[in-house]
């Protein structure tokens, strides 16, 4: 989570702190192209963004961590192979199309890869191509081949919120965050916003760093911020096929701690990871759950996720409705599965920093259900309005108002594991959006 929470009271507010985040680490350039295609799978025309990142030399400083599952995109496939190539001089992101188990969608990632790579004056191997959008549809190789020349020279080195624009799906905003690190900083942006549960990452996150942070280091460090960040988020528990987190070295500026680098990814990582629940699909709160006390961090993991993925406690939530009796039973299914044995009896349970529950029993009363629901209402992030008639729901803001989230923490007093989970709630435009999402 960011140090300090903030607030915006206007998308002007909002993009105004944007740019202010998203200046670009030395030796990197961004650019980004729009281009209309038509779906061979549906005849119907379409708007795709082909972004570019790419570094003034190829390094040999770079990481990548992919999905887990086992119907990975071609570009997961093609990525896994540049993890032993010398050096990565690029990065090409389409929108739009997943290439996720679709015909020749591997030699299509790669055809598109070998475009980049002549007008970048690169080789082949040196692109790491990443697709997100529609699963089953091909790759319009030829389309993206044609623009391409426009996203090259679209190429700067100020601002990296053109490819944190470009590479968005139903995200209503993008997503960026940095930390500096003496003369160096650490810049990232994330796209995602539904199919969150990651296994390893978020849907597509890249993190840009003029610090030169040689290549084992920078792939061990960033497999513990992943750990710290994008493992403990869920909005709807379904791991995307196309998950991806890339970070890339410049090596422009000596990196006197790799240390202080580490705190800095995992900083971002972790700012990153909350913006992404908070635009995720229909999210009205987030929800954060602290669970300490337990026998073992993936106990405390597990249980964090059985609260934050219920959904009986989800829409409750979105109905700024405390109805905490649904997070017992939470709990207690995810030990009675997980954890047999453990004696819940000393569990404490708070919202909102006041206790619910102690000594095997809730504490409630009617000042506490007026200040539980004062809790859930501070941290909404806006309220459903109703659509006119055949008019999908949508969101009434395009920006996040504040930072705020529903707070529940759990002691079990069974031992030193802790972890802190972010997820959300469930809400009417989730399912709107979700059943409307290729029409």
């Amino acid at each position: 989570m960011a140090s300090t929470i903030l607030t915006f009271t206007s998308r002007d507010q909002h993009r105004s702190w944007l740019t202010s985040q998203a200046i670009l680490p030395r030796g990197f350039r961004v650019g980004a192209a729009p281009l209309d295609v038509v779906p061979v799978e549906t005849g119907k025309p379409a708007r795709m963004v082909i972004t570019l990142l790419a570094l003034d030399r190829p390094t040999p400083d770079f990481a990548a961590l992919f999905t887990r599952n086992a119907f990975p995109g071609a570009p997961v496939i093609v990525g896994r192979r540049r993890l032993s190539a010398p050096r990565l001089g690029a990065v090409v992101i389409n929108n739009k199309i997943s290439n996720v188990c679709a015909e020749g969608g591997v030699e299509a990632s790669e055809r598109l890869c070998a475009h980049a790579a002549r007008g970048l004056g690169l080789s082949t191997d040196e692109v790491l191509p990443c697709s997100t959008g529609v699963i089953g549809w091909r790759l319009p190789v030829d389309a993206m081949a044609a623009a391409l020349p426009a996203a090259i020279a679209a190429l700067q080195p100020a601002s990296i919120l053109p490819a944190a624009e470009g590479i968005v799906t139903t995200d209503l905003y993008p997503k960026v965050r940095r930390r500096t690190v003496g003369e160096g900083s650490v810049v990232g942006i994330a796209k995602g916003a539904g199919m969150i549960e990651p296994s390893l990452a978020t849907m597509l996150v890249y993190v840009l760093t003029d610090l030169a942070v040689p290549r084992d280091v920078l792939r061990e460090t960033l497999a513990h911020a992943v750990d710290a960040s994008f493992h403990v988020m869920t909005i709807d528990g379904d791991t995307s096929t196309s998950d991806t987190v890339v970070a890339l070295s410049s090596g422009a500026i000596p990196c006197r701690s790799e240390s202080a680098f580490a705190d800095a990814l995992t900083g971002v990582c972790a700012d990153l990871a909350e913006d992404v629940v908070r635009n995720g699909e229909g999210v009205h709160h987030v929800i954060r759950v602290a669970v300490r006390g337990a026998p073992s961090v993936e106990l405390a993991r597990g249980i964090g996720k059985a609260i934050v993925g219920s959904p009986l406690f989800q829409c409750a939530v979105c109905g700024n409705d405390p109805n905490v009796g649904r997070l017992v039973a939470a709990i207690g299914k995810h030990v009675g599965l997980h954890a047999p044995g453990l004696d819940l009896s000393h569990a404490t349970l708070t919202m909102g920093g006041r206790v619910i529950f102690v000594d095997g029993s809730f504490r409630l009363d009617r000042e506490a259900e007026a200040a539980l629901v004062a809790h859930l209402r501070a941290a909404e992030l806006y309220a459903s309005v109703p659509p006119p008639d055949g008019v999908a729901f949508r969101p009434p803001l395009d920006y996040p108002p504040h930072e705020r989230a529903v707070a529940v923490t759990v002691d079990l007093h069974a031992g030193s594991g802790a972890a802190t989970v972010l997820g959300a709630d469930r809400s009417h435009e989730y399912i709107s959006e979700n059943a409307d999402y290729r029409s």
